[in-house]
């Protein structure tokens, strides 16, 4: 496990040791410490000062390959500053060590226990060599499976999105015909411009929508100009979150602001196009 050390006083310390995971098998205070750390069906996150506490599954409940490295991401993640637990492997104790936070190991009783028994002091911390960092030595395991679960959340976060994307796209194509966007944009840069600005001040939804909308009305034959336009108002602009903005912050704020950012995307739209010329010219 580790060479132990001395027995450290944390009584003066709690206003900067805060947070905790507690390895349990069960879901609250009264439940017994998991004798290991890696595999225990929960990580229990205490706040030490008002004793309030979240039951968190532990990832690596499952007991494959890796548990007790998943064990320890979700304790970074969780921002604490002590591990307790029954037992816990050189390997994930060294990782939890290099990411600043203590283990406490060979524990056992009642997790109310063994809290008590840390912040008056009497457990003794549990640490494992570090072994020095070696040229060549292989990427950290740790920052590897941490990048691994940022990317994982990110995607899923941006999941919703690709679909309504695609889904926009049918749904333009089908219900807006060519003639009617040709009616409207008449290719007039002035007035293809302000009427575009107009949409895109309407319109509401994530950005991306409007790039979606921007490439189906250019492969129509729309003008950049109204493109450009649509795209820097449906940012700028919210005419339909204007109740919202005027309750947040005030009706003259909020009208003076549309106001100057409907004039501005115009502006902005017509300048850009006018560069791009000159620059493809």
């Amino acid at each position: 496990m580790g060479v132990a050390l001395g027995k450290t006083s944390l009584a003066n310390n709690l206003d900067i040791v805060m947070k905790i995971a507690i390895s349990t098998d069960g879901t609250d205070l009264e439940a017994e410490v998991a004798q290991r750390f890696g595999t225990s069906r929960y990580l229990l996150i205490v706040d030490l000062e008002t004793m309030s506490f979240d039951t968190v599954p532990n990832p690596g409940a499952t007991g494959q390959r890796g548990a007790g490295m998943q064990a320890v991401v979700l304790a970074i993640s969780k921002d604490v500053k002590a591990v307790l637990t029954g037992h816990c492997s050189p390997a994930a104790t060294r990782q939890l060590t290099k990411n600043g936070i203590q283990v406490y190991a060979e524990l056992s009783g009642k997790v109310k226990d063994v809290i008590n028994k840390y912040k008056t002091g009497d457990l003794k911390e549990s640490a494992a060599d570090v072994p020095p960092t070696t040229r060549g030595a292989k990427i950290d395991t740790i920052t590897v499976l941490l990048a691994l679960t940022s990317s994982a959340r990110q995607f899923a976060m941006m999941l919703p999105i690709l679909i309504s994307v695609v889904l926009l796209i049918g749904l333009f194509n089908a219900f807006v015909p060519k003639d009617l966007l040709l009616a409207i944009f008449s290719g007039n840069p002035i007035l293809d411009t302000f009427v575009g600005a107009c949409f895109g001040s309407i319109f509401a939804g994530n950005a991306i929508n409007s790039y979606v909308i921007g490439g189906e009305l250019l492969g129509y034959g729309v003008t950049l100009f109204a493109v450009t336009a649509l795209i820097i108002a449906w940012v700028s602009v919210g005419i339909i979150q204007l109740p919202a903005e005027i309750a947040a912050l005030g009706g003259k704020f909020a009208l003076i602001r549309n106001g100057l950012s409907f004039v501005m995307a115009i502006g902005i739209a017509i300048l850009t196009v006018a560069a791009l010329n000159l620059i493809l010219r």
